[in-house]
């Protein structure tokens, strides 16, 4: 956002109060709270209803930073990033392979997070143990990201090309981002998750409407675009080759099944009212990658013809130029801009601050109340868990403030995904397959991550740009993950007789 004009005192008031009312929603989600226990802490006690519930979930879907990332996509690879739509449309089709049930046993379990699940399935606590590490380890990799996102975005606010906008940005924002979550919990996150959700799919569609007042036609801009293909022998117009196919087919299966397995994402489905509320949501949400995608497309698109000259992961910053433009346009646009800042930056939050409290449950009930604290109370360990909060965001505010990260919002998404999608034996094969056994998912799962984290970094003549022949290293991962799963529990049913270490509710 640095080519964003500077905002005058009555934005920045604006900016400000707008963020510090988020203090606000979680005094009031305080207030709310019914019990001092854990459940109510990270699941909202009985859960949300479809309202909430829904943008909740579109929420954790799709964050103020998924437009900066989708739009500088775009602007990279050109209309072949219209794959977002199907990937972003397969991720309900994920959920909808395993959250049904996953919710019924999380009201009959009363599952807290995601290893709750893992223990009740396969009674296997060294696969537990790993599964939160993984987890802890993508969230912490997320909320850091999303940190260096903010202190960027209020850096391009400020138009100061130092550090001391990046710096206050990230601190303050931070700061206000764990009062209120510390505050109200679940309930905090989601009810700013809802208020946030309402302000950017309003804002963005008026965006898309000034994008059209200010260059005109989409034909207008293809045409463009496809005559400098012709000239650069670019494929930004033109359609997929093979190498593109085969991003498509990566993109589908690695965001799908990923973006799922996020635990803020496990942890709404445990916090439906009911299995009916949940169903509606996940109905609803099929709806919304084509409106919501279309916006980052069409914006990417229209920069991409009018706006040229950004390369690699520069790429991001066009989103700002985009605004600018709507900024010099017309004083409506003016506006505009302003409230859609404003919303972006407390989305960014609100994501941060969905993953910070997961990360919270995690270290709190998976590693310190099963082994550290046994006989803590349930007002301790929710006291805890907020020490958990604090601690855990001034770490990663100082290592925000040390980095500087080079690689694209994209880049960064794709390295989360990699471990993530190594979990799908854990969770969607298991819940719909009574013979998984844990031993063979954790020897799987082991291998998974390693071949991931090998392939993403090492350097190898048949990976190119963290790719194997353009497929995701953790989708490439997850195949001898998956066949030593099943393979393994195959083997195992067949010399016991019987899947011996299902857990207690799958007998």
């Amino acid at each position: 956002m640095s080519d964003l004009l500077p905002l005058g005192p009555g934005a920045w008031a604006f900016i400000s109060l707008y963020l510090l009312s988020l203090i606000g929603v979680g005094w009031v989600a305080k207030k709310a709270r019914t019990t001092d226990t854990l459940k109510d802490f990270y699941l909202a006690g009985d859960g949300f209803g479809l309202t909430v519930l829904f943008l909740t979930l579109f929420a954790t879907q799709y964050s103020g930073n998924t437009f900066f990332a989708f739009t500088g996509a775009t602007y990279r690879i050109g209309y072949a990033w219209i794959l977002s739509l199907h990937f972003m449309t397969a991720v309900i089709v994920a959920y909808l392979l395993f959250a049904p049930k996953l919710h019924r046993l999380a009201r009959q379990r009363d599952y807290l997070t995601p290893a709750d699940f893992v223990q009740d399935r396969y009674a296997n606590r060294a696969l537990s143990v790993i599964v939160t590490i993984v987890m802890v380890i993508v969230l912490c990799n997320f909320l850091l990201a999303q940190l260096m996102a903010m202190g960027r975005a209020m850096q391009g606010l400020a138009n100061d090309s130092g550090g001391t906008a990046y710096t206050g940005g990230v601190i303050i924002l931070a700061l206000i981002m764990v009062i209120y979550g510390t505050l109200g919990g679940m309930r905090a996150v989601a009810w700013t998750d809802a208020l946030q959700g309402g302000i950017l799919a309003i804002g963005f569609v008026i965006l898309v409407g000034l994008l059209f007042d200010r260059f005109g036609p989409l034909s207008d801009a293809t045409r463009l675009i496809v005559e400098r293909d012709l000239l650069h022998g670019t494929r930004k117009a033109l359609p997929p080759d093979a190498a593109q196919c085969r991003a498509w087919l990566s993109y589908i299966l690695t965001v799908g099944f990923g973006i799922c397995l996020y635990p803020q994402a496990i942890q709404r489905i445990y916090a439906a009212r009911t299995p009916q509320v949940l169903r509606r949501s996940l109905a609803l949400m099929a709806f919304m990658p084509l409106p919501t995608m279309i916006i980052s497309l069409i914006a990417g698109i229209m920069a991409l013809a009018y706006l040229p000259g950004l390369e690699g992961a520069s790429a991001d910053q066009i989103f700002g130029r985009v605004l600018r433009e709507i900024q010099n346009h017309s004083t409506l646009g003016y506006g505009l801009v302003v409230v859609t800042l404003s919303a972006v930056l407390a989305a960014m939050m609100s994501t941060a601050d969905s993953a910070l409290l997961s990360i919270s449950s995690m270290l709190t009930k998976d590693l310190c109340s099963n082994f550290l604290m046994p006989n803590a109370s349930q007002a301790q360990l929710t006291r805890l868990g907020k020490k958990f909060s604090w601690s855990v965001i001034v770490v990663l505010i100082v290592l925000s403030l040390l980095l500087r990260e080079k690689s694209s919002l994209v880049q960064l998404m794709d390295r989360k995904l990699d471990l993530l999608i190594q979990l799908v034996p854990a969770f969607i094969v298991g819940i719909r397959w009574q013979g998984l056994r844990g031993g063979a998912v954790l020897t799987g799962l082991i291998v998974g991550v390693t071949l991931a984290l090998v392939l993403a970094f090492g350097e190898f003549s048949f990976t190119s740009a963290g790719k194997v022949s353009g497929f995701h290293p953790g989708l490439v991962a997850l195949v001898p993950n998956l066949l030593i799963a099943v393979g393994g529990s195959m083997l195992l049913n067949f010399k016991s007789g019987t899947a011996s270490d299902v857990g207690v509710a799958y007998r």
